[in-house]
């Protein structure tokens, strides 16, 4: 099951990396990660390993040093080119040498050269970087530290041999024979509410008495079978802040580093009535990966969903939540793409009838993971008047190309917005984050035990939400002091979303001390001001976080640049270049170089290359394709069940893993009565009287058509019986059904019914419930 690229075999004989400690400081919306790898030589000759190391795609790698035996050398950034070749010429002279660089194809991949190592020689190698903290729906910030590397599928025609992906070795999740420890310090002006992950933790130890500090460890025992995820919550969260950090010391003042950062932070609050109007308008597009990993299954546990029945289930909540007026249309990509309707349809009873007839049919059927061509082809349709286009994006992330793909996201930002789903362990966060970021959405990643259908319809909420928008940001300094933003201007804030600009403060004022900026923006036609006061003279800060993140987010501009203007000019790559090895932040254009002198003497014997195996989920297409399949194959052929294509795909939760000789394995698939109830509903938001929703209320259609007051019409009376259902029974899972229950108290509005306080009353007894007409929205 290992696969070592064919340079040399480990079976049985141990790899070179023995531990990774990773050391987490947090302070308010951003964070710095150092982590150290300790390496082994346990052959007979000398070694070279490299390892490929995922990062967070917003991160910015800031510190490399390599310590061989006693002696430590710290790394500097240099031009690619130079640097590789430096590295080249240290091997050929038997010095030990270290490189760090960028993958061409992902930016959140690293390959990491650890250079030549004597037999019985150990080695660490330290590793930091700083990074922003996404924010989640339910205002958590979230810290990924990706221990699990899926593979990236390399679409046809790229060269393979140019990244770090056709290098990538495998071993099963669970048996990869180095260690992981991590000790996190959260710090942040307002109190720390508590601290979740994925993995197991040991208790939150508060540092003070305003619980403003703390610290949190990773339980021992991790397996490397998922992303290590922490999530923070702060109690007053949605203040505007602004933090300068104070200029290096030793840096030339005028340079970026040699000059103090400001971090302006926006996560503005909506009130209840904004969160509770909806826009009836917009051209929503459902873009939905059927490569065969969407065949796996959502998490590791016993009786999982696999990702492409949650994706239908999803795309079934999508479709009855739409509101009448729009337009929508779903197109499926693998190595291929079809689109449901050759160019987008009116949201109609007709239109969501037919797609849900296709939904049913939808199979992880369409090969590899292409997402280009599906984009070109959205891209190219022109877009509809009044209709914003929304685009929801839902993928396991697994693709080669991840720079194209930003950057004809970017180069469309401005005709619509992108929502983005990464599904199960090791989704790319440069792909998921990079394309809502590049196209002013949100992005989620559901992970582990999370269900798919709460996050997506947090995002729907995002689109049919009015945002924030007429944003200005006006900076009040001395006139000796000029202010340079390093981030584009901020042009939308969506509910949920929070919002960094990082600006340099030139010059210094004999006399002001303070600063402030001015922030102007409208939500809901309501104009909205916040001013905030800062330092111009911070105290000294040796971290140098935010002047690191403001490089990177400038880097990564002129990086886009650079790619539009196709080599064409150089003012942008020599921009780059310039500002990396000035602040020590890794680009597409820089490595950093390490080289260890030694004793001067050649290595004896010959050099070799070892891989250092990468945990992956499924390392092969047949391994996938094999575990994900053959268990459903065989465990439906045994029970005699129908053919996957007659199976109802709605209202079941049909599990083929379970025991076959136990009692529930005789038994008919179990229905969810939830999705059975929403998949009767009307695209106008009512419900018809009929059998198959009696059955949902277990009871018979007598039991459900007598108590109906006698003026009231059938129509009225079963969506009124709905409601009281969904209220009285299903709260739990309000977040996947609040849209399409909004649209049903409109529909019953609209018919000027003049009994339903009566109507409710008669649900309640029926159902043996207690929900008010108020609670209903009617």
């Amino acid at each position: 099951m290992v696969n070592c690229c064919g340079l040399v075999t480990v079976k049985n004989e141990p790899v070179p990396l023995k531990s990774i400690v990773v050391e987490v400081s947090v302070q308010g919306h951003v964070a710095t990660v150092s982590s150290t790898l300790q390496y082994e030589n346990q052959e007979q000759s000398p070694l070279e390993a490299i390892f490929v190391f995922p990062l967070p795609g917003e991160a910015a790698v800031c510190r490399f040093s390599a310590k061989i035996g006693q002696t430590e050398v710290v790394a500097e950034v240099q031009e690619k080119q130079k640097a590789q070749e430096q590295y080249d010429d240290a091997l050929s002279s038997g010095q030990q040498a270290f490189l760090l660089e960028e993958s061409d194809e992902s930016p959140d991949v690293f390959k990491l050269s650890v250079g030549s190592l004597p037999p019985g020689e150990k080695a660490s190698v330290s590793l930091d970087y700083v990074t922003e903290l996404a924010v989640q729906a339910d205002d958590g910030l979230r810290l990924c530290l990706p221990a699990v590397l899926n593979p990236r599928y390399q679409p046809q025609g790229s060269d393979s041999g140019s990244g770090g992906s056709a290098q990538l070795s495998s071993v099963p999740a669970g048996s990869v024979p180095y260690s992981l420890s991590l000790r996190a310090h959260v710090s942040s002006p307002h109190p720390i509410s508590r601290v979740e992950s994925n993995c197991p933790l040991d208790p939150l130890n508060y540092l003070n008495t305003e619980k403003t500090q703390a610290t949190v460890s990773l339980a021992a025992g991790h397996q490397f079978d998922r992303d290590v995820e922490l999530l923070l919550y702060y109690k007053d969260t949605h203040q505007p802040t602004a933090i300068v950090e104070a200029a290096q010391a030793s840096a030339k003042p005028g340079s970026l580093m040699g000059d103090p950062v400001v971090m302006l932070s926006l996560y503005p609050e909506f009130p209840k009535d904004v969160m509770s109007s909806m826009t009836s308008h917009g051209e929503f597009l459902f873009v939905v990966d059927r490569s065969g990993s969407m065949e796996c299954p959502m998490h590791l546990g016993s009786g999982s969903q696999d990702r492409i029945s949650s994706a239908r289930e999803t795309l079934l909540l999508l479709l009855k939540s739409l509101p009448m007026g729009c337009y929508f249309n779903i197109i499926g990509f693998g190595s291929s793409y079809e689109s449901f309707f050759p160019k987008s349809v009116e949201y109609s009873q007709k239109t969501m009838d037919e797609a849900l007839q296709k939904v049913k049919g939808m199979r992880a059927d369409l090969g590899g993971t292409e997402i280009l061509q599906p984009l070109k082809h959205i891209y190219s349709q022109p877009c509809l008047p009044d209709q914003p286009r929304q685009l929801f994006l839902f993928t396991d992330g697994e693709v080669g190309n991840t720079k194209e793909v930003l950057d004809l996201v970017k180069t469309n930002a401005g005709s619509h917005r992108c929502f983005s789903f990464g599904i199960g362990e090791g989704a790319s966060t440069a792909l998921i984050s990079g394309v809502a970021k590049q196209a002013r959405g949100h992005a989620q990643f559901i992970t582990g035990q999370d269900r798919m259908q709460p996050k997506v319809m947090q995002s729907l909420r995002f689109a049919l939400q009015p945002a924030v928008v007429d944003i200005s940001v006006k900076w009040n300094v001395p006139k000796e002091v000029s202010v340079t933003l390093l981030s584009p201007p901020i042009r939308v804030v969506f509910q949920g979303q929070r919002a960094l600009l990082y600006a340099q403060l030139t010059g210094e004022s004999s006399g002001d001390t303070e600063g402030s900026v001015t922030v102007k923006y409208s939500l809901a036609k309501q104009p909205v001001e916040n001013q905030l006061s800062f330092s111009l003279k911070p105290a000294e800060d040796t971290g140098m976080t935010v002047h690191r993140l403001g490089a990177r987010t400038l880097i990564q501009s002129l990086e886009v640049e650079e790619r539009e203007q196709d080599g064409e000019k150089e003012g942008a790559k020599e921009k780059v270049i310039e500002l990396s090895v000035q602040s020590g932040v890794s680009s597409a254009f820089t490595a950093f170089i390490a080289v260890h002198k030694g004793d001067g003497e050649a290595l004896q014997g010959q050099l070799l290359r070892r891989h250092v195996p990468t945990p992956m989920l499924y390392h092969s297409s047949m391994l996938m394709m094999q575990q994900c399949a053959m268990p459903m194959l065989m465990a439906c052929s045994l029970r005699s069940v129908p053919a996957l294509d007659d199976l109802e795909v709605f209202g079941y939760d049909y599990n083929c893993s379970e025991d076959f000789d136990s009692p529930a394995s005789t038994s008919k698939p179990v229905r969810d009565p939830l999705l059975q109830l929403i998949s009767l509903q009307k695209a106008s938001g009512s419900w018809v009287l009929e059998a198959a929703l009696a059955e949902v209320l277990v009871k018979t259609e007598e039991e459900v058509s007598k108590p109906k007051p006698a003026q009231v019409d059938q129509e009225v009376w079963a969506t009124v019986l709905a409601l009281v259902w969904l209220y009285g029974f299903k709260m739990e899972a309000q977040e996947e059904w609040q849209f399409l229950a909004m649209k049903a108290v409109s529909w019953i509005q609209a018919q000027k019914v003049a009994s339903v306080s009566e109507c409710v009353q008669a649900g309640n007894t029926l159902l043996g419930c207690q929900v008010q007409k108020d609670t209903l929205g009617l």
